[in-house]
């Protein structure tokens, strides 16, 4: 028997926290954030994390277990979110995946195992140095000589993607691309329903917009002083996230404000449309426009009836 499983997910601003705390509330689940930055201490304001008090006693696991200075990345997310669902399973409640990093997801559904191509710190140093010292361009001419395909399919600026299918190409002889078709057909060990959760553009250009506006207003900019403070700072790999980057730019007077602001909306903008690319190339999703349903009601009411058809829960 497949252990059942639920994913919750979406651009970001598309309103997935509320949606996930109705539905754990209706099928005894416990939330496992599939959030890269979520796990970071500190990190509140910037990355949308729901306050404890405001989760409704509903157990959410994978929040604030990293400092901002540490690395966190895919393979330490399956374990510990491996870990975590195990642990709902033997209580007898439902695993509900809650989080917009699509790679995420789909290592964790997929049970990608990650030995072939394990990270090469000095690679990375090496590659991370040189973009350093010659910008990121340099890094992904590199990446054009060396496996064009992947090339094509990465943004210049993208430089942790970059160097990762730099660093596989290198230590495997093939090319990332070549792995994530793999991943993209390899069957899941779970019975899963695999929401998507969308909004018309225009929709969700404005709720983006007005999520930042009230980032700011509930104290961005503070946030990120007080991490500031604390000692870190943009080598830090959590503070090349949205909304953190910007104001640390405008902290340190490369831009006002108010430009910050600016660049932290078209870049949550930009963020939310690389994410709908990456769910529409995912299999067995279940898409669901929000703008279609009258309440939000209406929604966790299509979604419970299709977790009941695929015998997730209690029809």
């Amino acid at each position: 028997m497949k252990k059942p499983l639920v994913i919750l997910t979406g651009p970001t601003a598309v309103g997935k926290t509320e949606l996930s705390l109705a539905l754990a509330e209706k099928t005894s689940g416990e939330i496992i954030s599939a959030d890269s930055m979520q796990v970071y201490r500190g990190m509140d304001i910037g990355s949308a994390k729901l306050r404890a008090e405001d989760r409704r006693g509903i157990p959410h696991h994978l929040l604030d277990i990293r400092d901002p200075s540490e690395s966190f990345d895919v393979t330490e997310f399956v374990r510990l979110a491996r870990e975590a669902a195990e642990g709902i399973y033997e209580r007898g409640h439902l695993p509900i995946l809650v989080g917009g990093t699509g790679f995420y997801l789909q290592a964790f559904l997929k049970e990608i195992d990650f030995a072939e191509g394990d990270p090469d710190p000095s690679l990375r140093e090496e590659l991370t140095a040189l973009a350093e010292r010659e910008g990121r361009e340099a890094v992904f001419s590199l990446l054009q000589r060396e496996d064009a395909e992947a090339a094509e399919s990465l943004h210049p600026n993208n430089l942790k993607r970059v160097i990762r299918a730099l660093e596989y190409k290198r230590l495997t002889g093939r090319s990332i691309l070549e792995a994530n078709a793999e991943q993209q057909a390899a069957v899941s060990p779970y019975n899963f329903a695999y929401f998507v959760l969308t909004l018309p553009r225009e929709i969700l250009y404005e709720r983006i917009d007005r999520r930042v506006d009230e980032m700011f207003e509930q104290g961005l900019v503070e946030e990120v002083e007080r991490l500031k403070r604390t000692g870190f700072d943009r080598g830090s790999t959590a503070l090349q996230a949205i909304g953190y980057k910007e104001v640390l730019d405008a902290l340190d007077g490369r831009c006002t404000m108010e430009e910050a602001r600016e660049a932290v909306k078209r870049g949550t903008r930009h963020y939310a449309k690389r994410q709908l690319t990456w769910f529409r190339r995912e299999k067995d999703t279940i898409w669901l426009d929000k703008s279609c349903y009258p309440n939000e009601a209406a929604i966790l009411a299509e979604m419970l009836r299709i977790l009941g058809e695929k015998s997730l829960i209690k029809a």
